[in-house]
């Protein structure tokens, strides 16, 4: 019985029961199908919608966009529940599935990552006010139309400001989770080194961002650091989907 947990999910039992069981192959997969989805929904929700309605450095043009592809925002908007909700289950479960190799690294990586999401859904506070001002569902009569809208891009740039937030947090998810990845002979070394080495990218696009936004260095430095933890994170999520824990070290674990 407890190779065949190992190894994937038991012959009749139900595929919730994959939950139960953190070393093994199916508890991998599903992990790994739950890390695919919030890249996808997360590739949607926050790169191809804001480049396709943003207008920098005019919230009139980006609200008329908004106006005008409506369905597209808001299907946006769904991209970003389905992100989070994926983002949660994967921090619990990355929670379990490293717990035996350093109990407090894996809880603290964990928390990391719902720190993140918490400040995503904070953003969406400040995304629902610049809309309700932009389209005139909140009335303001002391306000011009265009002193409407202006609120309203300033409502937006605090949205978009809380991505330096959230960044800080997911940095430090990979610098702990890249540790733990190398140190529980789970899965290749080279994908852990990935996630530390890459994911300081997103802690340098903050800091650039807010500090140094004309730094075109830190801009180039930023842009191989983010692709490099993207690949690991791609590379991490298709292994667990694929190929899953190591049957040597599950097995150790298990003994």
């Amino acid at each position: 019985m407890t190779k065949s947990i190992l190894l994937g999910r038991p012959k009749g039992v139900p595929a919730m029961r994959a939950f139960e069981h953190p070393s093994s192959r199916a508890y991998a997969r599903l992990t790994g199908a739950l890390y695919l989805l919030i890249a996808l929904a997360g590739g949607f929700s926050i790169l191809f919608v804001p480049s396709a309605l943003n207008v920098p450095g005019d919230p009139a043009a980006t609200f008329a966009n908004i106006a005008r592809q409506r369905a597209l925002f808001n299907a946006g908007l769904v991209g970003d529940v389905v992100m989070m909700t994926a983002e949660v289950l994967v921090s619990v479960m990355l929670y379990f599935m490293f717990r035996p190799v350093n109990a407090t690294l894996s809880l603290a990586a964990s928390y990391a990552r719902l720190m993140m999401v918490a400040v995503m859904a904070a953003m969406l506070f400040f995304h629902a006010a610049s809309l309700a001002l932009a389209d005139g569902t909140m009335s303001l009569n002391s306000f011009s139309e265009a002193q409407r809208v202006e609120l309203a891009g300033l409502m937006r740039h605090v949205h978009d400001a809380g991505v330096w937030i959230w960044q800080i947090f997911f940095c430090l998810h990979l610098l702990l989770l890249g540790v733990l990845v190398m140190r529980s002979g789970f899965y290749p070394r080279f994908i852990g080194a990935g996630l530390i080495v890459g994911g300081t990218g997103y802690l340098l696009d903050s800091v650039q961002m807010f500090a140094f936004p004309e730094a075109t260095t830190l801009e180039t430095v930023k842009i191989a650091l983010l692709l490099i933890v993207t690949l690991a994170e791609i590379g991490f999520a298709l292994w667990l989907l694929i190929r899953g824990p190591r049957k040597s070290t599950s097995a150790a674990l298990a003994a």
